[in-house]
């Protein structure tokens, strides 16, 4: 679709601006998988990387524009863009808003479809508003201007919210597609686990991203319910009836939201035991647990590296990162 020149641009250095969007509650839990993800959190709902993710991925990633051009101006914009040569591809600019800014920084409406029109007119290309080849972003970003590839986030996590069955403490999938991106960054070779995978929530969003994780749970009854989710939403993994303490296969990291007193009483000695069985089958493990659990996890023989908090309204989990 492009040619050499715009293809070089893409491979070579691209560095790729992504616009960020969570609430109040939600912050913790999207910095941790913004560190997870890029290595770094952004103070701003705009993060630059030279790490590409696809913005479907994450459930605050709203945007990505892979930057081509950047000047100080708009003017300057214009000229560099004018080297843009589309091979008889159409295409479309959308103007990417910055939140971040202040109000009186931001442009309205008409200035916005101004600037598109400005930039479009720049490209040696046929413009398509409708269903074009290509999509191009332009944004203001720390004063400055950056025309790229763009790419809207799809909420894939939103559409598995509508499964045949729910549990009322299970994970939402806004909240298990993060806990997944932030124990498998970069999925390449990576074998994971579910042990307490439930009606398969955190399963659904790991599959849905191609991920290799298999699910077990010692709950027979709730195992066919897992995989009904599983193959309403298209997806296949394996699901196994077994006791976490039983699992002899040796994974890279394992996924553990841990029974809660309110439905499933366990005991500090059994979270203990639970937890010592995946320090032996996982290199790393990420735990989602309503209750304190620091002395429990170093007691097993886990170092804690990172954690966030997971809010929705008074109901509280921490999500914590261990090797």
């Amino acid at each position: 679709m492009f040619d050499n020149e715009l293809n070089m641009n893409l491979q070579k250095g691209t560095s790729y601006i992504y616009t960020l969007a969570c609430s109040e509650d939600e912050r913790s839990l999207c910095a941790l998988e913004m560190r997870s993800l890029f290595g770094e959190a952004s103070q701003s709902n705009v993060l630059e990387s030279f790490v590409k993710i696809e913005p479907s991925r994450s459930p605050f990633i709203k945007e990505r524009i892979a930057v081509l051009y950047k000047a100080d101006s708009l003017e300057d914009l214009f000229i560099q863009v004018e080297n843009l040569q589309l091979s008889g591809a159409t295409f479309k600019v959308t103007y990417v808003k910055n939140s971040g800014q202040a109000k009186s920084e931001q442009e309205g409406f008409e200035n916005r479809r101004a600037i598109e029109r400005k930039i479009g007119l720049h490209v040696n290309g046929q413009a398509d508003f409708h269903q074009p080849d290509q999509l191009f972003g332009v944004m203001n970003v720390n004063g400055g201007w950056v025309f790229g590839e763009y790419v809207k986030s799809k909420s894939v996590w939103f559409r598995h919210q509508q499964k045949p069955n729910g549990y009322s403490t299970a994970l939402n999938t806004r909240v298990a597609r993060a806990v997944v991106n932030i124990a498998i960054p970069n999925p390449n070779g990576i074998k994971a686990i579910d042990p307490c995978c439930g009606i398969g929530t955190v399963l659904v969003e790991a599959r849905s991203m191609g991920m290799d994780i298999v699910g077990s749970d010692r709950n027979s009854l709730i195992l066919p319910r897992a995989r009904e989710n599983m193959i309403h939403f298209g997806l296949s993994g394996e699901i196994n009836l077994a006791d976490i303490r039983d699992i002899t296969n040796h994974f890279d990291v394992a996924i553990i939201d841990l029974p809660y007193n309110l439905c499933s009483v366990i005991t500090p000695d059994e979270q203990l035991e639970m937890l010592q069985s995946a320090r032996r089958f996982a290199n790393k493990v990420v735990v989602v647990t309503v209750e304190p659990i620091d002395e429990i996890l170093l007691k097993a023989g886990f170092s804690i590296i990172d954690r966030a908090i997971a809010k929705k309204g008074l109901f509280i989990r921490e999500v914590i990162v261990c090797n």
